[in-house]
């Protein structure tokens, strides 16, 4: 059991690493662009996800796809509106565990899985940035429900997808969920962002960049 423990927690403390060092990175591409303009500053930050993008998964396959099924379990007991959808969704693609965090210069990272049919499709992470005041960390979860077959196929053809260009995405609060249902559903997306206390307002995933990986079996 101490093995195992140790093991776990050596992992956590990889991806909590993988996830500062990207912060970081990002944080000392202020000290070249504070003179600069927006424009320059927008186009370091781009730079600095599509980097963190191509980084190796810090996850096994398993790992991920037992974290995922337990995320949805979690989701699904919390919201009646997103196990609906499920029933119509052409696939979902789930973001158990992101860390987010910064100062000045924000980033997030996570691992996740596609679904289709119950069935692991494929693996992704995510990664996002921003420039502004803000300082401390958060964690969270996010599930994209995939409710056609163009905005599923945009997903899997796309070499880095980034959320606000192509499919039309709407994030679900707890308002939102009691109006939707499976007859009124009509956008490519529906996107459920979630922690351990349920569904969460105020997340927008505008921005986010979304790229296939290939992790290690086990």
């Amino acid at each position: 059991m101490n093995i195992k423990r140790t093991i776990y927690c050596g992992k956590a403390l990889k991806v909590a690493v993988h996830c500062f060092l990207a912060v970081v990175m990002m944080s000392f591409m202020q000290l070249s662009v504070f003179a600069g303009t927006a424009e320059n500053i927008g186009k370091k930050i781009d730079a600095g996800i599509h980097k963190i993008s191509t980084y190796s998964p810090t996850a096994t396959a398993a790992e991920i796809s037992h974290k995922v099924e337990v995320a949805l379990q979690t989701l699904y007991a919390n919201s009646p509106t997103a196990k609906e959808l499920s029933t119509l969704a052409k696939g979902v693609l789930v973001f158990p565990d992101i860390i987010k965090g910064g100062l000045i210069v924000g980033g997030q990272y996570g691992e996740g899985a596609l679904i289709t049919d119950g069935k692991v499709e494929g693996y992704y992470n995510t990664v996002a940035a921003s420039y502004g005041l803000q300082i401390g960390g958060q964690k969270f979860g996010y599930a994209m429900f995939f409710m056609t077959d163009a905005s599923l196929k945009y997903l899997e053809k796309s070499s880095g997808w980034e959320v606000g260009v192509g499919p039309s995405v709407v994030v679900v609060d707890d308002g939102m969920a009691k109006t939707i249902t499976t007859s009124t559903a009509k956008e490519d997306v529906y996107a459920f962002c979630f922690d351990q206390k349920g569904l969460m307002a105020g997340l927008g995933l505008q921005g986010s960049k979304i790229t296939k990986t290939n992790p290690a079996e086990k």
